[in-house]
């Protein structure tokens, strides 16, 4: 039994033994003892605090029987709850209780942030990479040790819970999540929460890790964006540093500077941005914030524009690509009008 269950086990004994206390002088007293004189001879008996007592039981042995008993009753009572409470203290559970009250009050606040289903190799990949680019994340784990190993990454959000349940994703903030990672064991509980989590939010994207390529195209039936294979991809690595070993050392230190954290970006262009009908060149993008614009991908289409000409007007719906760190993202998208 853990200290949670216990303490309110000791609660309740005391309860109990408190209304048992009350009843039975009551009984004992009969007419004599109105509800309060029983009140307080259960209160003083129970705390051992040795007032004197509002009625003379020397002459009545059935009641002096019951306070010998009540009394054995109270001590047992006390011990217990005051072990109950140390133990409560002491295992830390207090304070987790309180750390998980603010925790569920952050992710509450949350908006346009990430939800992130497991926790095994490569979810702590995906975590790793968020905690890097400054990104607003959860991370939703069913065993409660799995979640032990996210400490040594940094300070996270974090929900103990199944994410196939509809009340844990509501929880995590599915409803305003800006996406949703999923990377459990399975690729049946990959799917089964890819039902769920699009139900619950039909425009949500999703990315899913597929184990077996023959579940791929159920997964993309059943909501997910894009299913990403860990075996394939890491066959694709292989090859790229038998070819071209100087592109993948480029690319491996740009993953793993965490002073700077260079990554390939996207910045979307809305609307009503300032940069619609504006030219690369006039953006200067390059000069206010040091980001290196690689592409243009077209509104409504999967062309894009490599190596853009910086006369080229930038319009609704296209997105910047581009080699940037999380700050400079962020200058980016005010320059956007994104934020």
């Amino acid at each position: 039994m853990n200290g949670k269950k216990k303490l309110i086990l000791a609660l309740v004994v005391f309860f109990c033994v408190f209304l048992i206390g009350v009843t039975g002088f009551k009984i004992i007293g009969g007419q004599e003892w109105g509800w309060l004189d029983s009140l307080y001879m259960t209160v003083i008996t129970l705390s051992t605090v040795g007032y004197g007592e509002t009625i003379d039981i020397s002459a009545n042995p059935a009641a002096r029987l019951f306070v010998v008993v009540f009394i054995i009753f109270c001590l047992g009572t006390i011990a217990f709850a005051v072990s109950s409470i140390t133990t409560f203290i002491v295992e830390g559970e207090l304070k987790d209780l309180l750390g998980r009250r603010r925790m569920e009050k952050k992710i509450a606040r949350l908006k346009d942030h990430y939800i992130v289903c497991g926790t095994g190799e490569t979810a702590l990949s995906i975590i790793q990479e968020l905690l890097l680019t400054n990104r607003k994340f959860v991370v939703i784990e069913p065993e409660k040790e799995n979640l032990e190993r996210l400490s040594a990454l940094g300070e996270m959000l974090f929900i103990h819970g199944d994410p196939a349940e509809d009340d844990v994703l509501v929880e995590a903030g599915i409803e305003r999540a800006k996406g949703v990672l999923l990377s459990l064991p399975s690729d049946e509980a990959n799917l089964f929460v890819t039902v769920t989590a699009r139900d619950l939010n039909p425009d949500i994207r999703i990315v899913t890790k597929g184990i077996d390529l023959k579940s791929h195209k159920k997964i993309l039936k059943a909501g997910s964006d894009s299913v990403i294979s860990p075996t394939h991809i890491g066959g694709m690595r292989m090859v790229s540093e038998m070819v071209r070993p100087a592109v993948v050392t480029f690319l491996d230190m740009m993953l793993r500077d965490r002073e700077k954290a260079l990554r390939f970006e996207e910045v979307p262009i809305h609307p009503n941005s300032p940069l619609v009908d504006k030219t690369i060149k006039e953006t200067r993008v390059k000069e206010k914030t040091g980001a290196l614009v690689v592409a243009v991908k077209r509104a409504g289409s999967d062309d894009y524009d490599f190596n853009p000409d910086p006369d080229t007007p930038l319009k609704s719906g296209e997105v910047l690509i581009l080699i940037a760190t999380p700050h400079m993202v962020k200058d980016i998208e005010r320059i956007a009008g994104l934020s």
